[in-house]
């Protein structure tokens, strides 16, 4: 059991915490908004602890959802399920094992944030299935990793606001255009297996379709800003992600692989400047 810990570490992701953070910022952003920039510590414990557990777990899914495919792309064939060294079981049984443990973490809150989880849990376990038949398949990504946005609110106020939906919205522009960068690197293999993905489905126009996700998420951010009043500081954050979605467009516009990952993996930054534009303004004002 323990020999084989690295493999089933490897199998959710512990070694790659960038997944982990894609989520992790818009819940954070919710958690801040909905408490005024005041969430209790055992929220926060519950709400990171929870993104990592669920997020663990929809990998653990994906590789069984993915294990006859993974085999065919360069970039996973050495994956723990695909290449036989831990069997396809196991990886369902870990993914029931987080997810139980996620479910006793959310135990104190209240009923309306127990039912959203369970929707939430569906949503990021149909998720990896949507790549046969979804022309993008990033879409329904976002619905999965921003659901901590509804689950914060309800966590927080015991309801959801439109506002929370809003941001739902703009995490679904936001996943599509990382999502994107991310489906660029695998676009040779993902033809010849016939997975889709929005790579494909934009075609030729892949690079302006994940631009104009980045500017639907800073708008939609920007008309939040607005409408809470927010200051200089959340601006100054707001600007930084702007200017990190201008960078991915400089990786990308020449569609190289190695560029392209690179463009999807620096999202954690314009997703940590969104926040901290967020934590300053209720932390100091301006």
């Amino acid at each position: 059991m323990f020999a084989r810990l690295p493999l089933y570490m490897r199998l959710v992701r512990l070694d790659k915490p960038i997944g982990s953070l894609l989520l992790l910022w818009p819940t954070l952003n919710a958690l801040w908004i909905a408490s005024e920039g005041r969430p209790s510590p055992l929220l926060l414990v519950i709400f990171i602890v929870g993104t990592i557990l669920m997020r663990s777990a929809g990998c653990a899914i994906n590789d069984y959802a993915d294990r006859d495919f993974d085999r065919y792309v360069k970039r996973t064939a050495k994956r723990p399920i695909t290449s036989g060294k831990i069997r396809a079981w196991e990886a369902v049984a870990l993914a029931a094992a987080l997810v139980l443990v996620s479910f006793l973490l959310i135990l104190p809150l209240n009923t309306l944030t127990k039912e959203l989880s369970v929707l939430a849990l569906f949503v990021a376990g149909s998720y990896p299935f949507t790549k046969r038949f979804f022309a993008i398949p990033q879409a329904y990504l976002g619905i999965a990793f921003g659901f901590g946005i509804p689950v914060a609110f309800a966590a927080v106020q015991n309801h959801v606001p439109m506002l929370a939906w809003i941001m739902l919205i703009a995490n679904i522009f936001w996943s599509i255009a990382y999502d994107t960068e991310y489906a660029m690197v695998d676009r040779d293999d993902d033809i010849k297996i016939g997975i889709r993905t929005s790579a494909l489905t934009f075609g030729r126009h892949d690079v302006l379709a994940v631009m104009l996700c980045y500017a639907a998420t800073l708008a939609m951010y920007g008309g939040i800003g607005v409408a809470l009043g927010f200051g200089w500081l959340y601006w100054l954050g707001w600007l930084a992600a702007a200017g990190c979605a201008v960078y991915h467009y400089g990786l990308i516009r020449n569609r190289d692989r190695m560029a392209c990952f690179a463009a999807f993996r620096h999202n954690n930054w314009l997703g940590g400047v969104l926040f901290a534009g967020i934590g300053l303004h209720y932390a100091i004002g301006g």
